[in-house]
């Protein structure tokens, strides 16, 4: 018999892929054959998959991009990919379909969900992207990276958590240092959307903390290049220790050095939050589709792990009062930071593991 096949949809952004990613290396080493669907846009973030995971782009599209001629075009180029993959299938027909949201999953979800093949979706927000939503009464379970996650009414969901990469993992529940009269480390991260707001008020915020506080909290920040001069200038003027970079490739080590982050509510960066165990302030990004890094926060926020402030509340003082509550009250710190850890699921790639092969299972039965 040969090893069973595990097709995998997703694209989109890295977001979906990352979880999408993950999956695939460990069913690799469960010994499955692994298949990657995606469109043109989605193979651009397919360079971390292992080399045997085989990779096949399928027409999608979107209704909310391409003005009108797109939207028309929309649902031929959809059906064209529904029935590609279609074929695929019955060529090589997969023992379970995952999808993991963007629109160019949604070809081979649609084929698995016609030829009644067992399918799964994971969903990496608290709130069901566009593709999730449609398919989530039309598929055999639905696992949640983020908890709670917003679902329609009569579904439910399987709290899996959001995969993270090993170096993430390698440093999961690294001790913490409590903040004290020493240097301390603040780790600003915006994401790749929306983060001039945070260049803008987190500098004017730390420039207000009395100066005892001041002189010993060293920030790594992480801004766009348009936006750092102006970060770096404010940070210098009022001799604040700031190392200012559009991306940091070692985000694992400055979270398990840090004693409070201030960052975005995208869902990887709240699942390495909340692994590595650290005290958050989140600003989510007021853009985001259905306000979804809101939801995102929600778990961080309850578990007392995390303060959250709206973007439309985010001011210097605003953040200046939080930054200075949890880095001038150690034990409570060190609650906010044991907090995150009990939110976070360092087993999510088991955990959606598991639910493939109970879906494989039961088919076989």
């Amino acid at each position: 018999m040969s090893a069973p096949l595990l097709v995998i949809a997703a694209g989109g952004t890295g977001g979906h892929m990352f979880p999408a990613q993950a999956l695939a290396e460990a069913m690799l080493v469960k010994g499955w054959r692994v298949k990657l669907t995606t469109d043109a846009r989605g193979a651009r973030y397919v360079g971390g998959f292992p080399h045997t995971v085989e990779i096949e782009q399928l027409k999608s599209a979107t209704f909310s991009r391409g003005g009108v001629l797109g939207k028309l075009t929309a649902p031929f180029k959809l059906c064209t990919g529904v029935l590609s993959a279609m074929l695929k299938f019955r060529r090589d027909p997969p023992s379970v379909v995952v999808g993991f949201g963007g629109y160019p999953s949604f070809p081979a979800t649609a084929a698995a969900w016609v030829m009644k093949l067992p399918r799964m979706i994971h969903e990496q927000n608290g709130v069901l992207g566009k593709v999730n939503t449609f398919f989530a009464r039309r598929v055999d379970k639905v696992a949640c990276g983020t908890w709670p996650t917003d679902l329609p009414e009569g579904v439910e969901g399987v709290y899996t958590g959001n995969p993270v990469r090993g170096a993430i993992l390698e440093r999961a529940a690294a001790g913490y240092i409590p903040p004290g009269d020493y240097p301390m480390s603040l780790v600003v991260i915006g994401g790749s959307q929306g983060a001039r707001i945070l260049s803008e008020v987190v500098p004017m915020a730390v420039a207000l903390l009395p100066e005892a506080l001041r002189v010993n909290v060293r920030v790594a920040h992480q801004a766009r290049d348009e936006d750092a001069e102006n970060a770096e200038r404010v940070y210098a003027e009022n001799g604040i220790t700031a190392e200012i970079l559009p991306f940091f490739n070692d985000i694992p080590r400055r979270f398990s050095e840090a004693q409070l982050v201030v960052s975005r509510s995208g869902a990887s960066s709240v699942a390495d939050i909340s692994i590595i165990g650290r005290p958050s302030i989140l600003i989510p990004f007021a853009a985001a589709m259905a306000d979804h890094q809101t939801a995102n926060a929600r778990g961080l926020v309850e578990a007392g792990a995390a303060i959250m402030i709206p973007e439309s509340q985010l001011t210097a003082d605003a953040l200046a009062e939080q930054i200075n509550t949890i880095l001038t009250q150690d034990q409570a710190a060190i609650q906010m930071a044991n907090a995150a850890l009990s939110v976070g699921k360092p087993d999510a790639t088991e955990a959606l593991v598991a639910l493939t092969e109970e879906l494989n299972e039961k088919n076989s039965q």
